[in-house]
Order: structure tokens, then sequence, then C-alpha cells
């Protein structure tokens, strides 16, 4: 039978698919062991605290094994699929006489690992296993026959030299493993290469809890919340992936940056006429025209009129960045939890170009493909709590961002329009920003030219 060992089977990696992300889970498989798979075919799909994203497979072959069920969190740089290449186009990268002590599973240069457009790769995943393994040992050997030489010339007899590798692991079972009390040195590794997993952690501690000796007058408490609750009752949801990031970016958020929210009620009637007329014009046909669009437009228009909103803190520099284009985010509600990605550029771009990018944004976001690349690099955010029917609310800023504007609901309502009540569609828009960068009369300036455009939208031709 063909082992794992052969040079004609491949292992596909965690590729980093998200700009120094650790681990991700995978949630669907689409081969089985035994399908013939082709470079650029994605063989699952899985999800970081960014984004779920597809990887597909960058050689020809036939799937030998899956590594990880569904469901299983894999860190970066672990293999989770052997491929056997040997009836395809396998690389003649070992020759068939080459030496027989060099290991079969000997890591590929850097260069043939698996890469993700935009995402890429850290070299440090593909080249640290094999130093550790190979060149460190070797160089402590010459340093153990350097000091057996000295002896033999001081007239000493050498003492016979023992080489310690250091335990292959990533640094977060390191940490488990320090936490644990557990020395590395004492666990059996189970991982590919000889790598210690958590498994393998967990496994060696529990002896040592189990022989701790206990008094038996002191009660030992539960160091995990009881599995045995009622589950008829109560429900209980792992803290992961895309909503386990967000909770972790809004609390540093919330305590890093000093918020302030301000508000103004504004009549939208004349911006919700234009909108039906946009839906009209050939230019916009089909586009998405919605009262969002011409609100994205008017907070544009705001920060080109007030340039110093859109900036960001560099805490490490204690420097203002002070950001020459905007990144417009849209905050969007999916069934993973909530995303904030962004339109590249908004600045530069036409009320068609806009509304296409809008649509486009929104679509992907509703099918869960944004990618991580399209979450990065916002610079403000606007986030529509008004198609819940909310009024307004306070939002937390965007991590790395100065402000998010809050757009109500749209109802209409009694209003004192040219000296007479009468019935206006009106909103209620709150702007968050950091006090550190914008003071109160910047984020005063930046929030009502955003309810006068809304409010006048002829405004958009005299100062966009």
């Amino acid at each position: 039978m063909t082992t794992m060992t052969e040079a004609s089977v491949r292992e596909f990696k965690m590729p980093d698919v998200g700009e120094g992300l650790t681990e991700a889970e995978i949630l669907k498989w689409y081969v089985q062991p035994g399908d013939t798979v082709t470079d650029g075919q994605v063989v699952c799909e899985v999800e970081t605290a960014k984004a779920a994203v597809e990887l597909p497979i960058p050689y020809d072959g036939v799937v030998r094994e899956l590594r990880f069920p569904e469901g299983t969190t894999v860190d970066v740089g672990t293999s989770i699929i052997a491929v056997d290449v040997s009836g395809g186009a396998a690389p003649a990268e070992t020759p068939a006489e080459a030496a027989p002590e060099a290991p079969a599973t000997e890591e590929k240069p850097a260069a043939r690992t698996p890469v993700l457009v935009g995402y890429g790769v850290s070299t440090s995943a593909t080249k640290r296993r094999p130093r550790k393994g190979a060149e460190i040992p070797a160089q402590e050997t010459v340093q153990a026959a350097v000091t057996a030489v000295q002896a033999e010339l001081n007239g000493h007899a050498a003492a016979p030299a023992v080489v310690e590798q250091r335990p292959l692991a990533k640094p977060p079972v390191r940490k488990l493993a320090k936490d644990l009390g557990v020395d590395l040195a004492t666990v059996t590794p189970s991982g590919p290469d000889g790598v210690i997993t958590r498994e393998d952690v967990h496994a060696a501690a529990a002896p040592a809890q189990a022989a701790a000796p206990v008094a038996p007058a002191v009660p030992v408490a539960p160091s995990a919340p009881s599995a045995t609750y009622d589950t008829s009752r109560e429900t209980r949801i792992p803290v992961k992936g895309v909503r386990k990031a967000t909770a972790a970016a809004m609390v540093g958020s919330a305590f890093t940056a000093p918020h302030v929210t301000e508000f103004v009620t504004v009549d939208v009637t004349r911006t919700m006429k234009l909108v039906e007329e946009l839906k009209q014009d050939k230019d916009m046909a089909g586009l998405r025209v919605n009262p969002l669009l011409l609100i994205a437009k008017a907070l544009l228009v705001a920060i080109k009129r007030n340039p110093d909103v859109n900036a960001s803190w560099d805490e490490a520099a204690q420097e203002i960045v002070l950001k020459h284009y905007v990144n417009l985010g849209i905050a969007a509600a999916t069934p993973r939890g909530l995303i904030v990605p962004n339109i590249k550029d908004a600045h530069a771009k036409t009320l068609p170009q806009l509304a296409q990018s809008l649509g486009e944004l929104v679509a992907t976001a509703r099918e869960g493909k944004t990618s991580p690349a399209a979450m990065q690099g916002g610079t403000v955010t606007i986030t529509n709590v008004g198609v819940f029917g909310i009024d307004t609310g306070t939002p937390i800023l965007n991590p790395g961002e100065s402000a998010i504007l809050a757009v109500g609901a749209i109802k209409l309502q009694p209003w004192v329009h040219k000296g007479k009540v009468k019935p206006r569609q009106v909103t209620t828009l709150a702007l968050s920003f950091d006090h550190r960068l914008v003071d109160g009369e910047l984020g005063s300036k930046v929030l009502a030219d955003v309810a006068a455009v809304l409010e006048q939208p002829k405004r958009l031709i005299t100062w966009g």
C-alpha cells in the first residue's frame, strides 16, 4: 500500500488567508478521498476571524486523505488534505536516484507554497519547521564536536555529547503547555512532522492533574461551565469566527477611542423624490438605486468639505494619519455576524460607479463570500439601522477609523415646511467619532453637511 511519505503525495497546508491570522475552521469539504482534483479547483470552504473563504488546490491529482473533518479549527501551516499527484502534473523535484537518507516529507521551497490571490502566505510558516528539524541540530553537533576536540587537547576525555532538540510546537500550543505546567520535552507529538498539538498537551497534562494531591476538605471548583445544563431551556453557541473577531474589535474600540455621538433630524423628502427620479434615469439602468446610495454620496461630499475627519490615530508613533482617499465601509448583517466591507476609493467614483460598487458589496456579503481584503483598510463607515425600523443609534467605531454614520428609519412625520405643518419624509442621523481626532466643531460640521445635502440634494452638484 502506498504510504503518505512517498514523493507522489503532496500535502496542501492551511494558508494564511487573512494577513496574520493563525487559524481557520473547516466549514465544508467539496471533495472526498478518491476524487480527482485539478489545479485551481475549490476543495473546501474555511472560516477565519474575518470571513468565509474558498480554498483552491494548487495541483492535479487524486485525493488520498482529508486530514480533518468539517467543524475542526486548524492552525495555519498545518496539512489539511493529501493528494496523490503521481497520475497528474507532479513536479519532478526529487530524482529517483536521490539519497535515501533525505526525508521524503521535506518541506518544498517557499515559492511552491499554495498562495491565494490577494492574501499571501507567511513565509515563516514554511521555513521555520525545516530549520528546527535539520539546521539547528547540525549546528549543535558541530559545536559538540568542537568541544570534544578542545577537551582532548587539554588532556581530558570528552564526555558524550548530548544534542538536545527543541520540541516542535506552535506559539499557542507553547502557551497552553506553560499554563498547564507541561514540559514539552516530555510530550509525545502526534502532529505532522513531529509537531506537538493541543491534544498532545492536554493528554500529557491529564495524568499529572490526576496524580496531584487534593486536600479532601477543600472543594475543587470546576474549571469550565458544567455541560449538564437543561438543553430544553438553554442553547450554548461557541463564540468563534467572524462573531468572535467582531466582539474583540468592538471591545477594543470602545475602550480605546473616546467616543462622542451627535444627532440631527432632517427632512429628506427631496432626497426620496430624487431616488425615484434616478430609478428612471437611463444612466442608472440596471443599478441598485436607494436612499443609502445618496446618503453615501452625501457623506463623501461632507468629507471632501471637511477632510480632517478622514483620519486615524497611530498610537505607537503618536501621530494623526490623514487619509487622502476614502474607503467607505458599509456595515452588513450576515448569518455569520456583522461584517464591514468597504468600497475602495469611493471618493473618486461617479454616482453610477458608486451604485454599482454598493450593489456588488451588498450581494457578496449576503452570499457570505466577502473576502478578507474587502474588509481591510476602511476609513469611514455607514451603518443603516433604519432597515430594521430603528430611529437611530450610537454606533461604535470600526477599529482604525475616526467616524461612523448611523442612518435611522425614514418615516412620514408632521414637519414645519415653508411655515406650515405638512407630512414630510424625515430621518435621524447619528455620527460617532473619535474625540482624539475629531473635536466637536469638526464633527458638527460633517454631520450638518450630510444633513444639508439630504435636505437639498442639488447641493451634490454645487458642493460635489
